[in-house]
């Protein structure tokens, strides 16, 4: 079975092209970035011919606009709407993140849910709901929503609260990405991954699942804490999280890993998924991160 394997790359002053470049890199076929910070609404005009450059080197590698993802900053909250001018900001900022995906030929785009924030949690939930059917049109690119770790007062953190939400909105043009690390958090067993998968399926739909995020947890199950781990090192280990990479229900789905750097200097992907890739955990991950990237030093 073909792998749809890749990692979170970065946007930068070549843009969509650059991040396809670091991407190959890495060994990888597909591909998340950010269109600009996720902390922040700072937005640099998208070069159109960055972007056919881009298009033609993917072409070039075999890599489907399918298996690109977007994801949106960190800073929009649909969920908590008592500051009725900072909901309706998200909302408007939104929907710009999806005209550059547009611009940018990408079909998906992977949204947290939000935060109540002292709001009752089934008031939150209607509220991105509400916020998700001024967003979406008709050609809109298709808005993910991510599984959350329940840290805080996060939504969307239970299969049922997804499917809240997913419900209530109109378009078609909505699914779900899973979060390995924050399904873990948040309880749910990815050892037992067929069990989860038949949950989601009874309640949301399999078909629903756009994007999967590969990570492990440096939490225990049910943590509610949200820090992601490298492949192998964490809660969950290698082998449940290759269960999820090979699982034939999610084989057309993309795979990204959002690992954190090796000592928040060595960006791990290009081993993390050789690793992957060869079906073989590298429990020295860490040193050959750092001995492969002394090389160019």
């Amino acid at each position: 079975m073909k792998m749809i394997l890749g990692c979170h790359v970065n946007f930068t002053n070549e843009q969509l092209l650059g991040s396809v470049k670091q991407a190959l890199s890495y060994g990888a076929n597909a591909f998340m970035f950010y269109t600009g910070a996720p902390q922040n609404t700072i937005r640099k005009p998208l070069d159109s011919h960055l972007t056919e450059e881009a298009m033609q080197l993917m072409k070039e590698n075999k890599i489907s606009t399918k298996h690109v993802i977007c994801h949106a900053p960190y800073i929009i909250n649909l969920a908590n709407n008592k500051d009725l001018e900072k909901w309706q900001f998200s909302i408007q900022f939104l929907k710009q993140e999806l005209k550059r995906c547009k611009e940018l030929n990408v079909e998906y785009i992977v949204v947290h849910p939000g935060s109540a924030v002292g709001l009752e949690k089934n008031v939150a939930l209607q509220n991105i709901s509400d916020a998700l059917n001024f967003i979406i049109e008709p050609d809109s690119p298709m808005i993910l929503l991510e599984t959350m770790a329940g840290k805080g007062s996060e939504c969307g953190c239970t299969l049922e609260e997804l499917k809240q939400i997913v419900n209530q909105v109109h378009s078609k043009n909505i699914g779900v990405c899973i979060d390995t690390c924050h399904l873990n958090d948040a309880g749910y067993n990815i050892s037992d991954f067929d069990a989860f998968l038949e949950k989601f399926d009874q309640l949301i739909g399999i078909e629903n699942i756009h994007c999967v995020h590969l990570n492990d947890s440096k939490n225990p199950l049910g943590a509610h804490k949200d820090r992601h781990e490298n492949i192998g090192l964490g809660s969950i280990g290698f082998q449940s999280l290759y269960q999820v990479l090979t699982c034939p229900k999610l084989k057309d789905v993309p795979k990204i890993l959002e690992t954190p750097y090796i000592e928040r200097a060595y960006p791990p992907y290009k081993l993390e998924i050789l690793s992957l890739q060869q079906g073989k955990f590298n429990p020295n991950l860490v040193e050959d991160v750092k001995n492969d990237y002394k090389k160019f030093l």
